[in-house]
């Protein structure tokens, strides 16, 4: 029996606020696809409950950063800055196509890119571009689960810091906790213990905003800092799987913290290929076309 053409929204609730409002551009260019391949369209909170009730729910699902619920749903997560964003099989980035795309440098417009990019450099990194310099220290921002080696990490956040230093034994490091995110008192006591026996470690919350500018790399599991990192022309070393891994130098590579202080790939084409030609830019008049290809290729009954 075929699914029923209806779509289920599970979004935060300042997203279902806007959808119902028709004021989240993105969701209206999908609102667009959709009804004119007759889906009706219905918001949910993105809560556990709701999620549970998709399970066994008829028709098809778009959730918002979380798990599709089942084989007909999809997740959508904007690519770190608006107005980029993927609709994908998994809310996973390490798992997303552009992940496993390989990234030719040969076949990007460079003049265009290099125009996307001054554009968008201006915009993320603004009056931040004029303080530009290296002070030689190493910017290591933080996620969460200090003492967990997840599946996507080569090791935990804290071996990370030590494989750094073990790497860099002159070099100061800071490293920051995200503002977001709660820690336990054994993962803030794990850090106590590290400066204790570390003078040249130091740990603070955020700061990236002055500490991106001037350092002299990042390192990081898959912060969106190291994204960001491409704007301010530093290299990063991951220790983590990532979507934007391409031009990142591997914290299991020996080499890494070698290659990092010559490391400077082009940055420009990069930028452009992973947001204009990869993700789907919902302020640009491919959008649409672009959110057609993705809902056809999951099997979704789009004309």
């Amino acid at each position: 029996m075929p699914q029923p053409k209806r779509v289920r929204f599970y979004l935060e609730p300042d997203t279902r606020r806007q959808a119902r409002e028709g004021k989240h551009n993105f969701i209206r260019r999908i609102e667009n696809v959709l009804s004119a391949s007759g889906f009706s369209i219905s918001y949910h909170a993105n809560s556990l409950r709701e999620q549970f009730k998709a399970v066994s729910r008829r028709g098809y699902s778009l959730s918002q950063m979380t798990p599709p619920p089942n084989r007909r749903g999809l997740t959508f997560r904007r690519v770190y800055h608006f107005p980029f964003w993927q609709i994908q099989p998994s809310e996973k980035r390490w798992d997303w196509d552009v992940a496993h795309a390989t990234f030719c440098e040969a076949d990007v417009p460079q003049d265009e890119a290099r125009r996307f990019f001054e554009f968008w450099q201006r915009r993320i990194a603004g009056s931040l571009l004029d303080d530009i310099a290296d002070d030689g220290f190493i910017y290591v921002p933080l996620q969460g689960r200090l003492l967990s080696h997840r599946s996507f990490q080569s090791c935990t956040p804290l071996d990370m810091i030590a494989r750094t230093r073990a790497a860099c034994p002159d070099r100061k490091i800071v490293a920051t906790l995200h503002p977001k995110e709660s820690y336990a008192q054994s993962e803030l006591t794990a850090l106590e213990r590290m400066m204790d026996t570390d003078t040249h470690l130091t740990v603070q919350t955020g700061g990236r905003d002055v500490l991106l500018p001037r350092c002299a790399f990042v390192v990081t599991m898959n912060s969106s800092i190291a994204f960001d990192a491409m704007f301010f022309g530093k290299p990063a070393i991951l220790f983590g799987k990532a979507d934007f891994h391409h031009l990142m130098l591997d914290g299991q590579d020996a080499q890494a913290f070698r290659d990092v202080h010559t490391h400077r790939p082009n940055y420009a084409s990069y930028v452009w290929w992973v947001w204009q030609h990869m993700a789907i830019n919902a302020g640009h008049g491919s959008a649409e076309a672009k959110i057609a290809a993705k809902l056809k290729a999951a099997g979704w009954p789009i004309e």
